[in-house]
């Protein structure tokens, strides 16, 4: 390859003029696929050898990523490692710190080292990922005020780029529009078929053999030819293809002309896009992880790819564990008999006692709350709730209610009233998050909480109900998904004092619940844990215990007080033991982190309650801090412990105040649940006592659930530390997570599950989940249960270790399947912070979750990108964590995405809400500045792409064999035209013209055409006499004037109207061909004219025939600007004819002679010219008249462009031929007045009218809501009986629905609406004319559509299509179902192309050259087997046939035609075979700002253009929902997703998208796209 590769950039002059000529031959004949690539470079660097200088080496490798040098392993992390660094002064507290994150929590030196090493690994493989390219408007970075603008030179692209850009682009219209290059193009391209001739649809390259500028990358590209029979499977390692060094140091400020050619089929090709396609290429070529296998079976139902297991995988070798057993509980003497009544007791004996100390904002002491307080106010509201809400025969709460408790977590003192006021009251308490708005992150999962609890009260504070959003009336808003709400305040001016009699009822702790504790599951469900009254009691004691707590201590609580670990120790242990409790808030410690440090140095407190994250911020803020002193401490509880990335918070803690008086000794990590309460707690160590021994796992081993101490690898080690011992009086035993709870083994990673009188009872009011969670009983390797006792299921993952001490490794909810492989997302977001820098992100603001898509989970990490990040720093991190992720995990990710700053949905403490971040990403809604989507690598359960097998059975046995299966032949026949008998009428039919003079004749006045404008008015009618004078005005001008021959062709450039109808039949009377050509639209002259320009090219035209105002436009300077104006042929305006008369009316000799020339341009961007004889014209025209029953007395209305297909015939032929009067409505119209055509509908009484899919769209958008105005201003549609949609494509179901759905009630009968058929071969195969039977719906498994075969389902099946028959096939018509690559008939259930035979078919192609072999394959072909005789004309439509059950006008079973989309237009993808517009579908649907959407193949890459009709902010959004649908419905990984402006994709005028122009401009970079993601 590599002489091959080098040749590409060399200087060709050097070389002898015969080798030069020979090289050319050897292009051509790669060109026309005569040689193979291989046999191709062979020759061409056999001719070349001699004259190629030797080249030593050639570097061809992609740019590789640069990582900067490890940091040195220092035990305190830097401190600029945390949040955003909103201050420039280093000591201010806001410099360390970022607004609630998790920071250095997963910091860990060890693992920093391991990660750099991997990615040092990667880094000499060279990982050239293609940068995504991006609008520089696009993205407000960030919504924080203090951010910097976004770095433009760092931009992949700047605006200057863009503005050179459009100095190409110019030149490339102008090259575009040489008619040299569309007719190499229509010759090279016109041809439907696929298996010949079409370049367009399967991207080979067809190189024009033009002198250009060799380039290096581009010539790569052009030679990148992809067979048609097996497109090659990106994901083989074989043909690495790197790119030559020309293009790797190609700095932004070149010129990029000389990176300009043409590859494939003359494409214009911009670096830019192409060289990251290409990068993109490359970068797949890389094998992935695990093998595929070697088949795929076609026919089989099962498309995923199964994984095999892989022998190495490590096993669990140990024995069966045994339950591990807690201490007993010690029995006290004076214990309580409840909770309360230790309140009590205290209250009473111990009055002036500190209960709860507050501090403020700033971290200095608020109030102090005295035992002797809080007993009394707790009474005073017990009181208050039993007696004074509602009446004493109504009371609005009784004992056992459910009470929420809403207060910040800035005011702990209220709660404590307002939980032991319900405790008093023996009503249940609730604690839950204020809700701060309408929308709050999860304030609907509360909802669901709060509606499953049968909450109907709310206990607050009058400063927080002040707080809570209201409406404009002053009430509290309802908050979504919340019950309706009475709110209480508790403050104690509106608390009556008891009344002298009254005393609370304190019984015995029983089994009836205390209170009710929330907890989130994975989902985001929020679900409430009922304690019992003897739970509760029972884990305050244990927890005395196990801490040894005692009377009168003082403990620092910077945990939340309405749950878990901060609820039980802060608010209930310490109650029960009568200590002081100096609470810290969240809001303190965001603006004083040393605070908590500072209170247990001034109050000397003896235990601390804290988490990982207050650790790490009082370490970043304690140089502020010399004089604390923390000796007081006996237990410092870690409440995160179990997290396996605490231990490194804890030693760096440790670290700084050992000097500072702390005891290593009182680091006691802890372990909990919702479910289970406190699981297991590390008790402080004796002095000088050696602390407990960490275990180093395999993260491999981890993957598994197996445990294996790392010692060779060290890239991948987790390191734990133990969470002490279990709970006194508690039993633990460890059990498999998913399927029954089987026990694990000893080396085996399960679920802790714990047996306690002291856990949670049941999740409230939920009692299914609650028994798989609450009462769950192990059962051993045989399947039978250990035991009678039931246990708890915590959600923690973890084992028992030496001394029965409990290691934790992450929890259920944190746990991602991949691939039969488990993965602890805390693991992942660790390895993620260790990627150095992490100046991109904020190092605690990372979520990682996963999705499913095809049949598997996939890996999501999102992260908060700094406002002062520039592109390239963020795609390098994100491309460098990819690497160490799958260095380290062996695991892809899907998708990474980085948001701006402060946008992840907050959980009430300031974490990141992951499922509120997960349901964002599956909504749309979370709204990146930054995403790499990596299908590519991750998504390795495809099936191996089909082979399609070598047909070694001709087409004669596929027939017999269709025969024996008792299927029949697809084909199906439209009535019989009949004998024309009538003299007079033969004359008439044979030749239109004179069927319009015999009209003027013998019918002079009556009227044939009304031209409408937007109001509905008349601006013109004709009569046939009116109309032949008309005509024969414009043939005198055209043979005085055209100095013309017989039998040339002239254009007629004029507005829809009745001019347009004159001026042909002038043609026809002057024996010149008319072309009809859509006139150039006045504001868009750039666009539009160079195509009227390129057919009167083509066409060779000998005069132009329009009005004046077109004439003037033609002429003018603006015109100038985009052709030449020069070279017109002769221009005639036809507005102020003089009133001659033409000497004699020419009538042709032969009916076969040419009546007009109908062009068109293709949905493949191909521009094609039909030739259509007068013998064609009138069997068509005659074919219509007896489909649509059309005569004198009919009107009909057309709301259709007249300029090509069957929308010509029927605005400017078939009312002179039937003699039926025809209703104009030009389209354009509707713009300025949608209504029009309804109306005139209902005004007129028409029965039948004809319009297009453009037009039903403008209605059904744009009238769709205003059914109910049209029904009061009298529009009645019920006299229409056939709505016809004349179009050249698959019917679009859902859009003739809606319009029928949405007009029934103006009483438009839902059988009206219909579709007709047509192609460029045949002008009208199909059209629903007023005899047959109404049209079918049938529903078709897309999955045998691919391997082009029609298996039926029913509706609403998965995977379904339902597709809709293209009417009636017309009178004359013969049409049947051929496989185009054998040329034989196909059975019913088969999908093939449809071959039409009739009279009524055009009789070739007009081309210059007149390219017979194209003519003889489309027009005049014949079937290898069955009928020789029978010629057909090759519509370029796949489609099928089926028999129904329904009676045609003869009496006969109907034959239905379901057209399923162009040939063309197919993608080859993975050896199936797929249409494009059901790929767009699936892509329109996913997401609501998808306006429009278009795909197309380049280089084997499947490329999604979406048009967004939001804000640019939800650009990125779009990626991964597009990427998701497109592989979950189509399993197709998409390669390129392109977001650009709404009105992008190109539409023709029969509202057809214009693939092949799209992707043209995508490559020429045209598009100016919002955002282009490059999948990986």
């Amino acid at each position: 390859m590599l002489p091959v590769m080098a040749d590409r950039a060399m200087d060709l002059s050097g070389v002898p003029k015969e080798v030069r000529d020979q090289l050319a031959e050897l292009d051509l004949e790669l060109s026309e696929g005569d040689i193979t690539q291989k046999g191709y470079e062979k020759k061409r660097s056999r001719l070349l050898t001699p004259y190629i200088p030797h080249i030593t080496s050639v570097e061809l490798s992609l740019p590789d990523v640069q990582l900067t040098p490890g940091h040195s392993a220092e035990p305190s992390p830097s401190p600029e490692a945390p949040g955003p660094s909103t201050s420039s002064a280093p000591r201010s507290h806001r410099g360390h710190r970022s607004g609630g994150t998790r920071d250095d929590r997963y910091r860990s030196d060890i693992h920093t080292e391991l990660v750099q090493a991997a990615l040092a690994k990667h880094k000499e493989e060279k990982m050239g990922l293609p940068m995504p390219t991006k609008r520089r408007s696009a993205f407000v970075q960030s919504p924080v005020e203090n951010c910097t603008p976004p770095d433009t030179s760092s931009a992949s692209e700047d605006e200057g780029s863009l503005r050179r850009q459009a100095a190409l682009s110019v030149a490339l219209a102008q090259s575009l529009q040489s008619p040299d290059y569309w007719i190499n193009r229509s010759l090279q391209g016109s041809s439907t078929s696929s298996s010949a001739s079409s370049t367009l649809s399967h991207g080979e390259p067809k190189i024009q053999p033009q002198p250009q500028p060799s380039t290096a990358i581009v010539d790569v590209l052009a030679h990148l030819r992809i067979e048609n029979s097996v497109p090659p499977d990106v994901t083989s390692s074989s043909s690495r293809l790197d790119l030559p060094p020309a293009v790797k140091g190609m700095s932004r400020g070149q010129s990029r002309c000389s990176m300009l050619d043409n590859t494939a089929d003359g494409v214009p090709v911009n670096s830019r896009v192409s060289t990251k396609i290409q990068q993109l290429l490359n970068t797949l070529k890389r094998p992935k992880r695990p093998p595929l296998s070697e088949f795929f079976l076609d026919d089989s139902e099962e498309i995923v790819e199964v994984q095999q297991p892989d022998p190495n995988t490590p096993k669990p070798e140990g024995r069966q564990i045994i339950p591990v057993k807690g201490e007993p509980l010690g029995v006290v003497s004076n214990w309580p008999p409840a909770l309360q009544a230790s309140l009590a007791r205290w209250g009473a004996t111990q009055a002036k006692s500190p209960a709860l100390s507050v501090l403020d904002i700033t971290g200095k002491p608020l109030y102090t709350l005295t035992y002797g307080k809080l007993w009394s106010r707790s009474l005073k509201l017990a009181y208050t709730l039993l007696n004074k809400l509602g009446t004493k025969a109504e009371p609005v709460l009784k004992p056992g209610d459910r009470v929420a408790l809403v207060y910040p977590n800035s005011d702990p003192g209220m709660l404590w009233v307002a939980f032991y006021g319900c405790l008093l009251a023996e009503v249940i308490p609730v604690p839950i998050e204020v809700p701060l708005s309408r929308q709050d992150s999860g304030s609907q999962q509360i909802g669901f909480l709060l509606g499953s609890c049968g909450v109907g009260l709310a206990l607050t504070s009058e400063v927080c109900l002040k707080g809570l959003p209201k409406t404009p009336n002053g009430e509290i808003m309802q908050f979504k998904g919340w019950p309706r709400m009475k709110w209480v305040v508790t403050d104690t001016k509106y608390l009556t004092k008891p009344s002298k009699d009254w005393q609370p009822h304190i019984p015995t702790a029983n089994t009836d619940t205390a209170y009710i504790e929330y907890k989130a599951t994975k989902e985001g469900t929020v679900m409430g844990v009922a304690v019992s009254k003897i739970s509760m009691l029972t884990h305050c004691q244990a927890l005395t215990q196990a801490c040894n707590y005692c009377e009168g201590e003082t403990l620092v609580n910077v945990l939340d007080c309405k749950k878990d670990m901060g609820l039980w120790h802060g608010v209930l242990t310490s109650v029960m033991n009568r200590i002081h409790t100096i609470s810290v808030p969240y809001a303190v410690m965001k603006a004083c982190p040393m605070s908590w440090v500072q209170r247990v140095h001034i109050h000397k407190a003896r235990v601390a309650l804290v988490k990982c994250r207050d650790l790490h911020w009082a370490m970043m803020a304690h140089r502020e801090q010399k004089d604390t002193n923390l000796s007081s401490i006996r237990m410092l509880i870690v409440a995160d412990g179990a997290n396996p990335w605490s231990v490194s918070s804890c030693d760096a803690f440790l670290n700084v105040f050992q000097a500072h008086g702390l005891k290593p000794e009182v680091i006691c990590p802890c372990a909990s649940s919702a479910e289970a309460l406190t699981v297991a707690i590390r008790r402080p160590g004796a002095r000088g006592a050696p602390l407990p021994a960490r275990a180093i796992l395999s993260m491999a081993g981890l993957s598994h659930s197996v445990i294996r101490v790392n010692t060779e690898d060290k890239n991948s080690a987790l390191t734990v530390q133990d969470v002490g011992h279990v709970m006194p009086g508690a039993l633990m035993c460890i059990v498999k997570p998913d399927g029954p709870p089987q026990l694990c083994k000893t080396d085996e990673i399960g679920e802790i599950v714990l047996n306690s009188r002291a856990g949670g009872t049941m999740y409230y009011g939920l009692p299914g989940v609650t028994k798989n969670t609450f009462e769950v009983i192990p059962v051993n390797q045989a399947g039978a249960p250990i035991g009678e006792i039931a246990f708890t299921r915590t959600g923690l993952l973890g084992f028992v270790g030496p001394g029965s001490l409990v290691f934790v490794v992450g929890k259920i909810e944190g746990l991602l399947s991949v691939s039969g492989r488990r993965h602890n997302a805390d693991d992942l977001v660790a390895t993620a912070l260790a990627v150095e820098p992490v100046k991109t992100v904020y190092r605690g603001r990372i979520a990682v979750f996963s999705v499913t898509a095809f049949y598997d989970e996939r890996i999501v990490v999102v992260a908060e990108q700094r406002p002062d990040a520039s592109e390239e720093d963020s795609f390098q991190w994100m491309s460098r964590v990819l690497q160490a992720i799958d260095s380290i995990h062996q695991v892809g990710l899907y998708c990474l995405a980085l948001v701006p700053a402060n946008t992840l949905p907050k959980t009430p403490l300031g974490g990141i809400h992951i499922c509120e971040t997960k349901q964002n990403f599956l909504d749309g809604n979370l709204h990146p500045c930054n995403i790499l989507l990596c299908p590519h690598t991750c998504v390795t359960n495809l099936p191996k792409p089909r082979q399609k097998q070598p047909v070694g059975v001709g087409p004669a046995s596929i027939m017999v064999g269709n025969l024996v299966a008792g299927k029949r032949m697809a084909q199906a026949v439209g009535r019989e035209l009949g004998v024309v008998e009538d003299q007079d009428l033969i004359r008439k039919h044979q030749f239109l013209s004179e069927a319009l003079q015999w009209r003027a004749q013998t019918d002079p006045d009556h009227v044939l055409y009304v031209l409408l404008n937007a109001k509905g008015v008349a601006v013109c009618t004709s009569t046939c006499l009116q109309l032949h004078k008309r005509a024969e005005k414009i043939t005198a001008a055209l043979m005085e004037k055209g100095g013309l021959n017989t039998g040339d062709n002239v254009v007629l450039l004029y507005p829809p109207g009745i001019d347009l109808i004159a001026a042909f039949y002038g043609c026809l009377y002057a024996g010149v061909v008319p072309v009809t050509v859509r006139p150039p639209h006045p504001q868009n002259l750039t666009a539009t004219l160079p195509t009227v320009r390129m057919i009167i090219d083509v066409s060779k035209a000998a005069c132009i025939l329009t009005t004046q105002p077109l004439m003037r436009i033609l002429r003018s300077r603006e015109a100038a600007a985009s052709v030449n104006i020069k070279t017109w042929p002769t221009i005639i305006d036809t507005d102020d004819l003089p009133r001659k008369r033409p000497p004699q009316i020419y009538k042709p000799p032969t009916a076969e002679m040419l009546a007009y020339l109908d062009f068109s341009v293709s949905t493949t961007g191909m521009l094609t010219g039909v030739k259509m004889s007068h013998a064609a014209v009138s069997t068509l025209c005659r074919s219509i008249k007896l489909q649509c029953e059309l005569y004198s007395s009919r009107q009909i209305a057309i709301c259709l462009d007249p300029y090509c297909g069957l929308g010509f015939v029927l605005w400017c032929l078939s009312s002179v031929y039937s003699g039926h009067q025809s209703i104009l409505i030009p389209p354009l119209e509707l713009e300025s007045s949608l209504p029009v055509w309804l109306s005139t509908l209902s005004q007129y009484k028409i029965r039948d009218t004809f319009c297009s899919y453009s037009v039903m769209e403008l209605c059904t958008k744009g009238l769709g809501t205003q059914t109910e105005m049209l029904k009061a201003r009298g529009l009645n549609l019920s006299c229409v009986r056939s709505c016809v949609v004349i179009a050249e494509e698959r019917p679009r179901l859902l859009l003739t629905q809606s319009f029928s759905k949405l007009f029934k009630d103006l009483g438009l009968s839902p059988r009206a609406v219909s579709t007709a058929f047509g192609s460029r071969v045949n002008l009208a195969l199909c059209m629903q004319g007023t005899a047959g039977p109404d049209p079918s719906t049938v529903y078709v498994d897309m999955k045998s559509l691919r391997h082009d075969r029609v298996r039926l389902v029913e509706r609403g099946a998965p995977q379904s299509l339902p597709l809709m028959e293209s009417g009636t096939i017309l009178p004359g018509v013969r049409v049947i179902i051929v496989n185009p690559e054998t040329r034989g008939p196909l059975g019913d259930s088969h999908l093939g192309e449809i071959w039409v035979s009739s009279t009524h078919s055009a009789s070739g192609y007009y081309t210059i050259y007149g390219e017979e072999s194209l003519q003889a394959d489309h027009f005049n072909t014949t079937l290898s087997f069955g009928e020789p005789q029978t010629l057909w004309a090759r519509t370029g439509y796949l489609g099928f046939v089926k028999r129904t059950e329904l009676l045609d006008s003869t009496g006969d079973l109907h034959d239905a035609l379901f057209v399923v989309g162009s040939l063309d237009e197919t993608l080859e993808l993975r050896g199936l075979r797929y249409h494009p517009i059901d790929i767009e579908t699936s892509v329109s649907r996913t997401h609501r700002s998808i306006a429009e959407s278009a795909v197309f193949t380049w280089t084997n890459l499947l490329v999604v253009v979406a048009e967004l009709s939001g804000s640019e902010q939800e650009a990125l959004d779009l990626v991964p929902l597009v990427t998701n649908v497109v592989l979950e419905e189509h399993h197709l990984i998409v390669g390129v997703v392109v977001i650009v402006d709404p009105g992008v994709i190109p539409i023709n005028s029969r509202g057809e998208k214009q693939r092949m122009h799209l992707r043209d401009s995508f490559l020429a970079d045209q598009l100016d796209p919002i955002y282009v993601a490059y999948n990986m």
